[in-house]
């Protein structure tokens, strides 16, 4: 059974997609250890309560050096016997000591087309603004491994989504969640818990 660490900052939309997939068994062999925030007051932690789900709460904030944060961060996701880590709309770049340490065992959720739309800047509804200001027709989500740079690593999944006459950055955004990245980043999951998948000089690659 493969545990995972659902890292969030916000509301946990996709933390919800991805608990609803493992209750209703659409991914099989994987199960939710903790969901860390880096907000208290996040709502991600609330849902992960209301299923039963260990919570935690760590913030960079509350260290004086980046090496520390590292390091506690680590040691929580240690401590939890983590397999897989899940970001999940994680609004803090994630330490070169834990993406050393989980080399392809940490996955991210991104709201465009990768390369498109992405990097430094790029999250949130920052991504649909740029996109609607560009008059691009299709944007979507892409689901990837993390490594030392932003948004760079290999690509596992990726879905389009039509872009709309009239579609604000709110209107998207909504839409590039319901018909890609609540289901692609719970598929993602699925394929690394049964094995599906391997990194190849830096593609993913389908097993057999």
């Amino acid at each position: 059974m493969l545990k995972l660490a659902v890292l969030v900052s916000g509301g946990g939309t996709n933390l919800q997609a991805v608990i609803d997939k493992i209750e209703n068994g659409t991914v099989t062999g994987a199960k939710i250890s903790v969901v860390i925030s880096n907000k208290k007051d996040a709502y991600a932690l609330e849902r992960a309560k209301r299923h039963g789900i260990e919570n935690a709460f760590i913030s960079p904030k509350d260290y004086e050096r980046r090496e520390d944060f590292a390091r506690a961060l680590l040691e929580m996701l240690e401590g939890f016997q983590v397999d897989l880590i899940v970001l999940a709309g994680y609004l803090v770049i994630v330490p070169e000591l834990v993406i050393q340490t989980y080399r392809n065992r940490i996955i991210n959720i991104h709201p465009s087309l990768i390369p498109s739309f992405c990097g430094e800047g790029y999250y949130g509804l920052k991504v649909h603004e740029a996109v609607l200001a560009r008059g691009n027709k299709v944007t979507g989500a892409t689901v990837h491994f993390v490594d030392e740079g932003t948004d760079t690593g290999p690509i596992i999944l990726q879905k389009a989504v039509e872009v709309k006459e009239g579609d604000t950055p709110e209107l998207l955004q909504r839409r590039v969640m319901e018909e890609a990245e609540w289901s692609i980043l719970p598929e993602a999951i699925h394929l690394i818990a049964n094995d599906k998948i391997e990194v190849v000089d830096n593609l993913v690659k389908r097993k057999g």
